[in-house]
């Protein structure tokens, strides 16, 4: 997923209206940060991250807090680190990733511009690693399901500007995807947070984010 938004990034840094908020540093910290944005689902049970079906409202709601307190976390990480931008920068991302674009997103219901630029970068990012690999609820979709998926979502869930970011790069994220694949999985044991269950990312049985 760092990798997706590293080339999502480097895509918007060489035109368009965000190229002038992007540089080489920006990329570098973006791509150390992302990995951190589920960091809050440390305090989410696995019987919520792990279960196979759809989660319940209850359970959702449980779930939806973890980018509270992956912020909350990353916020307190910063004040007493001296790595301060990567951090800052990953505090943000995980406070908003789950942000749409059209304001029905979580935890603030920020639209547009209001969501931080990290963020739209790695909630895009963050969905199509989610939708092209294995879960506990879900097989993987073919990566052209999954990018048809995210040009429908344009302008709803993601912001237009990187979704066409995305697909002027998509066959690179696609070789980088073949590249990951052949590396010998890591066995994640503890760290089960990283492959929650998420009601609000495409299911096999819904066509369209819920």
């Amino acid at each position: 997923m760092s990798a997706y938004s590293r080339i999502i990034a480097e895509q918007l840094s060489k035109s368009g209206p965000y190229a002038s908020q992007i540089d080489e540093k920006y990329i570098d910290t973006l791509y150390r940060s992302a990995p951190l944005h589920d960091i809050g689902k440390v305090a989410i049970g696995d019987s919520i991250l792990l279960k196979p079906g759809k989660l319940t409202k209850d359970e959702f709601e449980r779930m939806k807090q973890h980018a509270m307190i992956g912020a909350n976390i990353l916020e307190q990480a910063v004040f007493h680190s001296s790595s301060g931008t990567f951090l800052a920068m990953a505090a943000v991302i995980a406070r908003a990733h789950h942000e749409r674009f059209n304001g029905t997103g979580y935890p603030a219901g920020l639209v547009g511009m209001e969501i931080p630029l990290c963020a739209r970068i790695v909630a895009l990012a963050d969905v199509f690693d989610a939708l092209t690999s294995q879960r506990p609820y879900k097989e993987p979709f073919p990566a052209d399901v999954a990018r048809q998926m995210i040009i429908e979502e344009s302008g709803k869930h993601f912001d237009p500007v990187i979704v066409e970011a995305f697909l002027a790069r998509f066959d690179e994220c696609i070789a980088m995807r073949s590249r990951l694949n052949d590396r010998t999985p890591v066995a994640l044991g503890a760290m089960s947070f990283m492959s929650g269950n998420e009601v609000d990312l495409y299911q096999p049985t819904e066509p369209v984010l819920s």
